[in-house]
């Protein structure tokens, strides 16, 4: 029986006869996948299609055991490890190259306590999931704004999005989590038990070990609230950039209303003169009743002369959809990322040049909204650090054809060093392509580093969770 060739932590290579691992294969509930077999093609395909890497071996865990199971063999026999859970990183950092990858994308219970106001979600849960079992029980967390994102990399990256501002972000209504360090030990991390590693876990990324379970505490959303779109001409951009400043500083912290800025899709609400034309677009939700959500967007809804207006009350879990076939899998996609206090007059110069010059169809500018309950929370309470930030810029470059890489990428860029003499200088790490590792220290944790590496030395001295926004282990 043939060997098989593994990439180690150190680089070079080893092998691992069939033998040993059809005897690996036999002790795990899930499956082992070897190149050619059924699944590892599946596995092995993310969202962002400029990630095209090839494991020496998957597994696809059915339960802790198998990631138990699956991180002593990395750790004993020092292979190049990575994890995935929902597979929608934009670094692709979940697939490695003729490593070792663990696949944790079929662990997607969620199983809710509605008396108590939690969930329970195992990692490879995506946010849809976690949407679908809460809104039964008119339960929402703080998440992100694309139902397709798991939730174990939101969640340890730092986690916002619609309610965000009502309710902080997703790291903040963490309780526990259940974690395999790189010793192969199944631990629970919360503020009693390894409080280190939970502080760590919470915006720290996956440096610090397999989370197979999130306990997330739930609040009362919905199941209706008042979400939806308001679409305006790009000609008026900057008037309606200089209300909105206004307005969302104003607004409760129960309203959030983010700015997209792109060409603008054959949505069935627009005339289709406008369709591919570059448009300005207020999305906006409402964590409250729907009456109150109703007063509280009247004054965005009065800005301007919109195109479309299609804000009211709508179901909760449909509104977290909203902008899911505009991120669907099979794009190639490149992302840059900027914090900021404040949308400075030069800023809104920076980004409306840019949008006059998109380089694809599917190119768009994000501005999130933050603040509110957020900011009200300490820099130094979870590894997190971006508590002063009101909102953050991503860019979210896509195309179809490899032949336009070099453009694409190009205009992002030029639209990041553009922007960052407006910026904060930091980043939120779950927004970092895969070539901006020289931001993890300062950008991505700041004042928080030197404390992730020190308990990164304590639960992973030897860098075995390096696939990710890598924090290296203390000296």
């Amino acid at each position: 029986m043939s060997d098989h060739q593994f990439r180690t932590l150190d680089g070079t290579t080893m092998p691992l006869s069939s033998k040993s691992l059809e005897a690996f294969r036999g002790a795990l509930r899930g499956s082992l996948c070897l190149p050619g077999d059924d699944g590892y093609d599946e596995a092995r395909t993310i969202w962002n299609a400029m990630i095209d890497r090839r494991p020496a071996a998957v597994v696809r865990a059915a339960g802790a055991d198998d990631v138990v199971q699956t991180v002593r063999l990395a750790a004993q026999r020092g292979l190049l490890l990575s994890v995935r859970g929902g597979g929608h990183n934009i670094a692709g950092n979940a697939v490695c190259e003729g490593g070792l990858m663990l696949d944790l994308s079929r662990m997607s219970t969620v199983h809710v306590d509605a008396a108590a106001r939690t969930a329970r979600v195992e990692p490879g849960a995506r946010l849809a999931d976690l949407d679908a079992a809460t809104q039964a029980f008119g339960l929402a967390t703080p998440v992100g704004i694309n139902s397709t994102t798991g939730i174990a990399g939101l969640t340890l990256g730092g986690g916002f999005g619609w309610l965000s501002r009502k309710y902080g972000l997703t790291v903040d209504n963490l309780r526990s989590a259940e974690v395999v360090t790189a010793a192969g030990e199944h631990v629970r991390a919360s503020t009693t038990s390894h409080p280190d590693l939970f502080w760590a876990l919470r915006g720290g990324g996956g440096n610090f070990g397999v989370a197979t379970s999130f306990e997330l505490g739930m609040h009362p959303v919905g199941p209706q609230v008042t979400a939806g779109l308001i679409v305006h001409p790009f000609s008026q951009a900057r008037a309606v950039l200089a209300e909105y400043r206004e307005l969302v500083d104003k607004a409760p912290d129960e309203l959030c209303c983010w700015v997209v800025m792109r060409k603008a899709p054959p949505l069935p609400f627009l005339p289709t003169s406008v369709h591919g034309t570059e448009v300005l677009v207020l999305a906006l939700c409402h964590a409250g009743d729907v009456a109150a959500g109703a007063e509280a967007a009247a004054p965005f809804r009065a800005v301007g002369r919109p195109i479309a207006d299609v804000v009211g009350p709508t179901p909760y879990a449909g509104w977290q959809t909203a902008f899911d076939p505009l991120l669907t899998p099979g794009a190639r996609n490149y992302w840059k990322s900027h914090d900021f206090v404040e949308l400075a007059d030069g800023l809104v110069d920076v980004l409306l040049d840019a949008v006059r010059r998109l380089p694809s169809p599917e190119c768009e500018i994000f501005i999130g909204n933050l603040g509110g309950a957020i900011n009200r929370v300490p820099a130094d309470a979870t590894a997190y650090p971006h508590r002063n930030v009101n909102f953050v810029m991503n860019v979210h470059t896509r195309w179809r054809d490899p032949a336009d890489d070099a453009a694409c990428i190009a205009w992002t860029r030029a639209l990041y060093d553009a922007a960052a003499p407006f910026a904060t200088g930091g980043v939120y790490v779950n927004f970092m392509p895969q070539d901006e590792s020289a931001r993890v220290r300062a950008g991505a944790y700041g004042p928080n580093y030197e404390r992730l590496a020190r308990i990164k030395a304590k639960y992973d001295p030897a860098n075995l969770f390096r696939m990710n926004q890598n924090v290296t282990p203390a000296a």
